[in-house]
């Protein structure tokens, strides 16, 4: 596996964050080394990806920020872990391919929730990573963006967020289904360091098996 730069930070403003990965990004366009792994926080947010429609924001609560990763409306808020993955996909494939990239933070993501003991599945039509119920429910959300082949945004996965905070829109257009998180599922605390242990201990094996 090629060496990735991890950082691990608290609260981060979100437009902060943004020029951060755009700066890294613009570094490995002009071929400075620089593939990262952030672990982070937000404060209390909506972003808007590139499919989202103002129906689907139901309270101006919190702040709302447009971004051009896919997807539509997301919330980032305390209690949920975000990464932020930076990479320079041709590095990491033999063939760029972005249904790989993305096949590979949804195993990822399965392979975390396993450490826990929880069942993740991925629903054909609804990108992120669902426990499986009537209804599913929604326990991770994924969003890339993609600049000459330079992968970037990521992950986000529920710990122990304010579940209701996500009252404020339609996660990703889908109102047929609700959100969850890994303390709800197991009906106990689970700390961020606790989640960020299963995902970094399955980061590697499973971005062998699916980034090449």
């Amino acid at each position: 596996m090629k060496t990735i730069e991890t950082r691990i930070s608290e609260i981060v403003d979100y437009e902060c964050a943004l020029k951060e990965m755009e700066g890294r990004v613009e570094a490995i366009i002009e071929g400075r080394p620089g593939p990262l792994l952030w672990f982070l926080e937000h404060p209390p947010l909506y972003t808007a990806g590139t499919s989202a429609v103002e129906r689907d924001l139901l309270t101006d609560r919190f702040p709302v920020y447009k971004t051009g990763r896919g997807g539509q409306y997301t919330y980032h808020g305390p209690g949920q872990r975000v990464v932020y993955l930076v990479l320079p996909l041709k590095q990491f494939q033999e063939t760029p391919d972005l249904r790989a990239y993305i096949a590979f933070l949804e195993g990822w993501i399965i392979a975390a929730l396993e450490h826990f003991g929880i069942e993740g599945v991925i629903r054909k039509g609804r990108v992120g990573v669902w426990v499986p119920g009537e209804p599913d429910r929604k326990i991770a959300a994924i969003g890339v963006r993609v600049r000459k082949w330079v992968a970037y945004h990521g992950i986000a996965l529920n710990v122990d967020p304010d579940l209701s905070h996500f009252e404020g829109i339609v996660p990703c257009g889908l109102r047929d289904f609700g959100v969850t998180s890994l303390r709800e599922v197991l009906g106990r605390p689970v700390s961020m360091e606790e989640a960020d242990a299963a995902l970094q201990s399955t980061f590697g094996p499973t971005a062998e098996e699916l980034l090449r």
